[in-house]
C-alpha cells in the first residue's frame, strides 16, 4: 500500500491535491522553476479531476469556513493576510490556496521546499513585484515550507510584509518549530484537521458519481465503502487515490456487465486486508480492553498485536497516546516512573510530527509498558485517599500548615510553628502534616517490585521519622 500511495516515493509530491491549473505567462516574463501542477484533463488522476473549484465542493474544516472566518475570507477575495496552513497531508492545504488565488483573479505560482531555493523564491517575488505595476496581484504557494532553511524563509519577509505577494504556506508540522517567528508574526496561522469519515464518504460518493470522476460507471459495497474510509485515515488524496484503483480492478473484472467494488475488489486493488474494527462499535471497545489487559499483563507481543490493528484500521493516534499514558500510571506507577516518561514523550511525537512516523513512538511506549515490573499501588493508593474524603474524613488543616504570607494570618495563628525539613540535616523531620483524624493512616504501600522494593524499605523509615516514632 506504501507504494500506491506514495509513501516510499521520493519523487511523490507532497499535498500536491487539487494544484490550480496554469495560466500562460506573458512571454516577456522570465523563466521560475516551479512545482509540476497536475492537469485536470480525463487522462489525469481521479484525485486531481476531482479538484473543488468552490468553496461549495470543499469537505471538512468548516471551523475554517464558517460566516466570517478568515479562511472564507480570504478565499472570497475580502481578506488580505498571508496564511500558513498547517495540517495533514490530503486536508485540502493546496485546495484552498488554489481557491484563494482564484477569488479575485489572483495570479497563482506555486513552489515546493522540496526543490526550489532561495534564487526561484526571488525569481517568484520579481515576477509578482512587476506584475503589481499592471495592477495584478500573486498568491505565492509553497508547499512543505517548513523543508526551507531559515535563509530561504527569511527571503520571503519583505515580499510579505509588503503585500507583494500573499503568501499561502503549507506544512504538515507544527510551524511554531519550524517556520521562522517573524514569518509567523507576518502570517495567519490556520490549522486544518484531518477530514472525519463522513467527509470521506462525500467525498467518495461524489467521486463516483460526478461526472469529472466516475460519472457513476461503479457501484460500491457498504463494507467496501467503509473500508476505504478507514484507509484513508482522514487523507482525501489517499481516499480518491485507493477508490480509482478499485475501480479499475472492478472494471476489468466486469467484462462488460454492471462494475460493482465489493470489499474482496477494495483488498485487491490496495493490497491490505480489511481490519475487523468499528471505531465507533464494539470492535473498537473490544481491541481497545484487549491492548489495555495485554499491556497490564506484560505480553508484550500481544500488546503489538492489538496496537497495529488498531493503527491499521485507522484509530486516533490521540486515543491510542492517551490509553498508554493512563496505562504507564495505573499499571506500572512508582514500580518503573521513566514509563510515564516514554508514554508522555510519545504523545508529544503523535502531536508534533504526526503519523505514520508517530506510530514508532507509540511501538516504543507499548514495549516499556508491557515490559515494565507492574504495580497498581498509585490506584489503589489515591482510590484510598478519595474514599476517605468522601466518607467525610477531611478534617482542618493543622495551624502551622496553612498560609501565612498575608497580613493577620499570625494572629489567627495561621503558619507558626512551621518546621523547614531542608533546615535539617537529614531534610525530614517530625511534624504533623495529615488532619488530627488521619494521622497514621497509611495509603501508599509498594510493592517488592522495580523502583518501589527500595521504596518499601525506605518508606517506613520515613513514616517513623516524620511520626515522631524513631
Amino acid at each position: 500500500m506504501s507504494d500506491l500511495f506514495g509513501a516510499n516515493d521520493p519523487s511523490a509530491e507532497p499535498d500536491a491535491l487539487f494544484e490550480a491549473p496554469r495560466e500562460p505567462e506573458p512571454e516577456d516574463e522570465p523563466q521560475v522553476r516551479r512545482q509540476p501542477v497536475a492537469a485536470g484533463g480525463a487522462n489525469a488522476p481521479l484525485a486531481a479531476r476531482m479538484r473543488p473549484a468552490s468553496l461549495d465542493e470543499v469537505v471538512g474544516q468548516q471551523h475554517l469556513l464558517e460566516p466570517g472566518a478568515p479562511l472564507r475570507r480570504l478565499v472570497e477575495g475580502s481578506g488580505a493576510a498571508s496564511v500558513v496552513l498547517y495540517g495533514p497531508p490530503g486536508t485540502g492545504k493546496t485546495t484552498l490556496a488554489s481557491l484563494i488565488s482564484g477569488a479575485t483573479g489572483r495570479r497563482f505560482e506555486a513552489l515546493s521546499a522540496l526543490s526550489a531555493g532561495v534564487k526561484d523564491v526571488r525569481a517568484v517575488i520579481d515576477l509578482a513585484r512587476r506584475r503589481l505595476t499592471h495592477g495584478e496581484q500573486t498568491v505565492l504557494f509553497i508547499d512543505e515550507v517548513h523543508r526551507f532553511s531559515k535563509t530561504q524563509q527569511d527571503a520571503l519577509l519583505a515580499a510579505v510584509e509588503n503585500r507583494i505577494v500573499l503568501l499561502v504556506a503549507a506544512t504538515t508540522e507544527n510551524p511554531s518549530f519550524s517556520v521562522v517567528a517573524p514569518l509567523l508574526s507576518r502570517s495567519l496561522v490556520l490549522q486544518l484537521q484531518p477530514l472525519g469519515p463522513d467527509d470521506i464518504r462525500a467525498l467518495l460518493e461524489r467521486a463516483r458519481t460526478d461526472a469529472r470522476g466516475l460519472a457513476g460507471a461503479v457501484e460500491i459495497d457498504d463494507d467496501a465503502l467503509d473500508h476505504l474510509v478507514r484507509l484513508a485515515g482522514g487523507d482525501a488524496r489517499r481516499a480518491l487515490t485507493a477508490l480509482e484503483a478499485s475501480a479499475d480492478t472492478a472494471l476489468a473484472v466486469s467484462g462488460g456487465d454492471a462494475a460493482v467494488i465489493d470489499l474482496a475488489t477494495v483488498e485487491s486493488s490496495i493490497d491490505e486486508a480489511a481490519v475487523r474494527y468499528d471505531r465507533d462499535g464494539d470492535q473498537h471497545f473490544d481491541v481497545a480492553s484487549a491492548f489495555i489487559k495485554s499491556l497490564r499483563g506484560s505480553d508484550v507481543d500481544a500488546a503489538l498485536h492489538y496496537l497495529a490493528r488498531m493503527i491499521v484500521a485507522g484509530e486516533d493516534p490521540r486515543f491510542i497516546a492517551r490509553r498508554l499514558m493512563i496505562q504507564a500510571s495505573e499499571e506500572v506507577g512508582m514500580a518503573d516512573p521513566t514509563a510515564l516518561q516514554t508514554a508522555v514523550a510519545a504523545a508529544q511525537v503523535v502531536q508534533q510530527v504526526g503519523m505514520p512516523e508517530a506510530q514508532l513512538a507509540l511501538a516504543q511506549a507499548t514495549i516499556h509498558i508491557a515490559t515494565a515490573p507492574k504495580s497498581g499501588s498509585v490506584t489503589a493508593a489515591l482510590g484510598a485517599a478519595i474514599a476517605d474524603v468522601k466518607a467525610g474524613r477531611a478534617g482542618p488543616v493543622p495551624a502551622h500548615l496553612r498560609d501565612g504570607h498575608y497580613q493577620g494570618a499570625q494572629k489567627l495563628g495561621n503558619a507558626i510553628g512551621y518546621k523547614f525539613p531542608h533546615a535539617h540535616p537529614d531534610g525530614v523531620l517530625a511534624q504533623q502534616y495529615a488532619p488530627d483524624e488521619l494521622v497514621g493512616v497509611d495509603y501508599y504501600e509498594p510493592t517488592g517490585r522495580g523502583v518501589e522494593r527500595e521504596l518499601s524499605a525506605r518508606l517506613p523509615k520515613l513514616r517513623r521519622i516524620v511520626r515522631g516514632e524513631r
